[in-house]
């Protein structure tokens, strides 16, 4: 793997920041140690006239939006270009940027009318059209002095990224273990063939990511001068299909043809009977940890780089995770395998310097996993939607017994809006209760909100529930845009366990304007959280 040094990835690091702070001036970007709001929004979710939200005009009106609505704070999903399923946590690189974001507007090229939806993306239609513009405006597209310093710069993963795209293509797009023996095995005189063979589509890809890194940074830039910091979301485990495991087979548990031994998930839990079968390789933390970490350095670089804070997702594996055989058909027998613990992050911190993480410690969370999050000074995860249920987490949920030290969410992109939560009956297809449970649930809930005969409507439900979030004295909450829109499960964004049909929902265009506005901005500082 070609990298910089750790002292190089700090003071490119270093660089971001002054750079974003010579910009913006005295509006400073918000800490995690601040009483702030903010908004879970995909990027995807926008809308726009191009299939798919990306990070044009409407992402600074977005931005705009919230700086108006008093809000700190823009959460996303990974924004690596995704695989499977058309998941953000399953993406094809844990360093590229996705293409889907790429401002089409912004490339100087004529655009084609083509009737996308905007209610939905449609992943395969909006992926293809966005392709054709990028094409037809690397076909106009001569390097640049910022293009030769963003290769150089980025070289530690662009290169092999690009390599694997134009391979993957050249392949019909079908996974790296089906790729030919040499590719696939990266024999140093196959991979020299490649890239003279597939300069053409190789520069392409470079040329892409330079596009998506420089609307990126003025986004960032952007949203930081309306005091808007952004917070990233960093999947613990990397899509077998990726760029990352093709790239760096020894740091995974991989057999001789390259396939996973055992695989990432979770045992039984809230969402699944039978748990939960990511079918991520799992890392061999023993050879990560001979390489002081190398890899995990350049993606924590790679990650703060882009954004203000980051989400550790299922930071439980730090500490554990639920290795599952590759063979078996669910997540039901596996074996808790020890992580890598505090050495990693001490790792990440002495090469980049102070991380400004939080830990997604949901699930099964043992006192190593709490002691670990302590000890790294990190705030954890309280969900309010939980807090009524049969969840163990349940009783630290409520707002009555939320730490100062915690990110507090009415829920999360895994489960349902709020609405959909409150008014669904139980027993459904897509129901994680039984109709026994939900009423218990609603019955608690209506109770902790002194409201027991209330008939709520939608916008009641939901404003209570935010209104009920932000009072927590939490330093930080997060508000999912479908509940502060008030929308019920047609808006849901991910059901865990289903392979398809997660990730399409987009925001009506205009929905976030006018009254809600000025309600969203009159609830936050009413608890003290706006500017």
């Amino acid at each position: 793997m070609v990298g910089l040094p750790a002292a190089a990835l700090s003071r490119l690091c270093e660089a971001v920041t002054r750079r974003t702070l010579n910009i913006v001036g005295a509006v400073t970007t918000p800490t995690l140690k601040q009483r702030t709001s903010g908004i879970l929004l995909h990027a995807t979710s926008l809308p726009g006239p191009h299939g798919s939200g990306d990070l044009g005009t409407e992402a600074r009106a977005f931005a705009e939006f919230l700086a108006r609505a008093g809000q700190r704070w823009w959460q996303m999903l990974p924004i690596g270009p995704a695989g499977y399923g058309d998941s953000p946590y399953s993406a094809l690189s844990a360093f590229a940027g996705n293409p889907m974001l790429i401002d089409l507007d912004g490339l100087g090229v004529a655009i084609d009318d083509e009737a996308l939806p905007a209610d939905f993306v449609d992943f395969a239609r909006a992926g293809r059209y966005r392709e054709r513009h990028l094409r037809r405006a690397f076909a106009a597209f001569r390097p640049t002095k910022e293009y030769d310093a963003f290769c150089v710069r980025e070289q530690r993963w662009l290169d092999d990224w690009a390599l694997y795209a134009a391979l993957k293509r050249a392949h019909g797009d079908v996974e790296w273990t089906k790729w030919e023996p040499g590719v696939r095995d990266r024999k140093k005189d196959a991979l020299s063939k490649a890239r003279n063979d597939l300069a053409e589509e190789i520069a392409f890809h470079r040329f892409v990511q330079f596009r998506f890194d420089s609307q990126w940074n003025d986004l960032r830039v952007y949203c930081n001068a309306r005091g808007i910091g952004l917070i990233g979301d960093l999947p613990i485990f990397v899509a077998h299909d990726s760029a990352d495991v093709w790239q760096n087979r020894e740091l995974f548990h991989l057999d001789d043809e390259g396939m996973p031994t055992v695989i990432a998930g979770v045992p039984p839990d809230y969402f699944s009977a039978t748990g939960q079968r990511w079918g991520n390789p799992q890392y061999r933390w023993d050879r990560l940890k001979e390489t002081r970490y190398r890899w995990w350095v350049d993606r924590f670089a790679t990650a703060l780089a882009r954004f203000d804070a980051i989400r550790l997702d299922h930071f439980i594996g730090f500490v554990r995770s639920w290795h599952i055989p590759r063979t078996e058909p669910t997540a039901m027998n596996g074996t808790w395998v020890p992580g890598p613990g505090r050495a990693l992050f001490d790792a990440v911190k002495d090469a980049v310097g102070e991380l400004p993480l939080v830990a997604e410690d949901l699930g099964l969370v043992t006192k190593e996993v709490s002691r670990l999050r302590r000890d790294l000074g990190l705030p954890g995860i309280r969900l309010v939607q939980f807090a009524f249920g049969t969840d163990p987490q349940a009783p630290k949920f409520k707002p009555h017994a939320h730490g100062r030290r915690s990110v507090v969410y009415t829920g999360t992109h895994d489960n349902d809006t709020i609405v959909g939560w409150y008014f669904d009956r139980g027993g459904g297809e897509d129901s994680t209760r039984t109709p026994e449970e939900a009423e218990k649930e609603r019955h608690h809930a209506l109770a902790y909100l002194g409201r027991e005969e209330w008939m709520p409507t939608a916008q009641e439900l939901a404003w209570a529930m935010i209104r009920l979030t932000l009072s927590s004295v939490a330093h930080t909450v997060i508000l999912p845009m479908q509940d502060v829109l008030a929308l019920g499960s047609e808006a849901r964004m991910n059901r865990p366990g289903k392979a398809t049909g997660n990730w399409r929902w987009r925001m009506e265009a205009g929905a976030n304007e006018g009254h809600l506005e000025r309600k969203l901005h009159e609830a936050t500082a009413c608890y003290g959280r706006a500017p």
